[in-house]
């Protein structure tokens, strides 16, 4: 059901508040125009607050992120709609657009959240926390993620079973459960675009065994357990617990790969692995670490000393394509695979295994533009015009992509795509000034 609609007016529109619209956002707004960002998630950051170090440098993620957010939080502005989509945008002239927004219930009034948790240790219903990668549980009344902005509890409605306990510990009596969807129509003189990239689905390489095999994991499964807001205080082995001594990557799980509908390379999977391992080294010094790769794409500023560096603590690194993987009765795995330098097949056992899974385009934004609607290129990421020139510069005029929307690239990439995506917005309303 949805509540009452609302009509606002702003000077551009920023679908999508991880670090690339959040930059984008902050630029906008300091040069003196109103911004409204739109993310689907319950917090702005995207997934870059979700990490544990970046690469090559390994500084601190969230030490990165969490400023930046909070700068964004605070920059008067610049409107945030968390736990919102946008459903059609319309242009209606040189100037104008038009966007219907929707804005999901919380249940919890935010304006009177103090974030005390009180509600989420009453609650007596626990499921996949989807931050944590499903790695552990989370109740059905919830804040997101620690240092979530906003810091303000959600209820999982669709799991919540009514029991009201949350209501009765609640401080500040902000659980409403009768709250509806809000409808927004949103008027904007330019859009941004940056709904960044999904993550390829393992479960489309079963031979792979992830979903049937617990010591599988994902790559941003591992990532979380190494963040310093991990689930678990050290590594451990999903399956029983223990801890793994013998950790091994397959990396293009999900690119580079026709058959599972991604040709292309991720660009950031090489490196990501690389600096996963290096925490692993320093984390569990006694465990052998192996990637298994086809090629190592090591072509950003110190990326290739990054690999050497992995090297020289001691990873190993294999040069082979991984056919299958296949579990014993104590949970370790056996990996079938092809020495690409020897040209023969080998096996070898490990105790947890990592696939590092590719970057798919979100295709979210290809049903937002109703009518011919919004370009992209063969891969499904959003068209670049003129990707040399003016490269935020999509298929329709005073429009702009920013990050990952338009192709896999590394966060530095991400923020000066981000940087452009806002000069040319900028020079759009200047020149198309009311």
């Amino acid at each position: 059901m949805h509540g009452k609609i609302i009509n606002a007016s702003f000077d551009a529109l920023v679908i999508g508040g991880g670090i690339a619209g959040g930059e984008a956002a902050i630029n906008l707004a300091n040069n003196g125009f109103k911004v409204l960002i739109i993310e689907k998630d319950l917090s702005i950051g995207g997934k870059m607050i979700l990490l544990s170090k970046v690469f090559p440098t390994l500084d601190c993620s969230a030490c990165i992120t969490t400023p930046k957010v909070s700068e964004i939080s605070r920059n008067p502005g610049i409107t945030i709609f968390t736990g919102s989509e946008v459903k059609n945008i319309i242009k209606k002239s040189e100037n104008n657009f038009e966007a219907e927004v929707i804005k999901n219930p919380r249940y919890v009034i935010a304006e009177d959240c103090t974030g005390c948790q009180l509600c989420e240790q009453a609650c007596p219903v626990i499921v996949h926390d989807q931050y944590q990668y499903n790695l552990i549980g989370r109740k059905a009344a919830f804040i997101p993620f620690s240092i979530a902005s906003p810091r303000v509890a959600a209820i999982d409605i669709e799991n919540c079973t009514l029991c009201g306990a949350c209501e009765k510990v609640c401080p500040t009596k902000c659980i409403d459960f009768i709250q509806e969807t809000e409808e927004f129509h949103i008027t904007a003189r330019t859009i941004v675009i940056a709904t960044g990239f999904n993550l390829f689905d393992p479960l489309k390489i079963p031979r792979f065994g992830y979903g049937r095999f617990k010591n599988v994991l994902t790559s941003m499964q591992m990532e979380r357990q190494l963040a310093p807001t991990r689930p678990f205080n050290t590594i451990l082995r999903p399956g029983d617990g223990k801890v793994p001594c013998k950790i091994a990557y397959v990396l293009c799980s999900g690119s580079r790969d026709v058959t599972v509908g991604n040709p292309i390379c991720s660009q950031i999977c090489c490196m990501y692995s690389i600096k996963q391992a290096q925490l692993l080294m320093g984390a569990l010094p006694m465990a052998d670490v192996t990637i298994y790769y086809i090629n190592i794409r090591a072509f950003g500023k110190g990326f290739e000393e990054f690999y050497d560096q992995a090297k020289g603590m001691g990873v190993n690194f294999i040069k082979g394509k991984v056919g299958k993987i296949t579990e014993k009765e104590n949970g370790n795995l056996i990996f079938r695979y092809e020495d690409i330098n020897e040209n023969v097949v080998k096996e070898d056992e490990h105790d947890l295994a990592v696939l590092s899974v590719g970057v798919l385009p979100n295709t979210d934004i290809a049903t937002m533009f109703p009518g011919e609607g919004i370009k992209l290129d063969p891969f499904n990421f959003i068209y670049q015009a003129d990707p040399l020139a003016s490269p935020a510069r999509t298929s329709v005029k005073g429009v702009f992509v920013a990050g990952t929307a338009s192709g896999p690239m590394d966060i530095p990439d991400s923020i000066l795509s981000a940087g452009s995506a806002s000069s040319e917005a900028i020079s759009y309303l200047t020149i198309n000034h009311e």
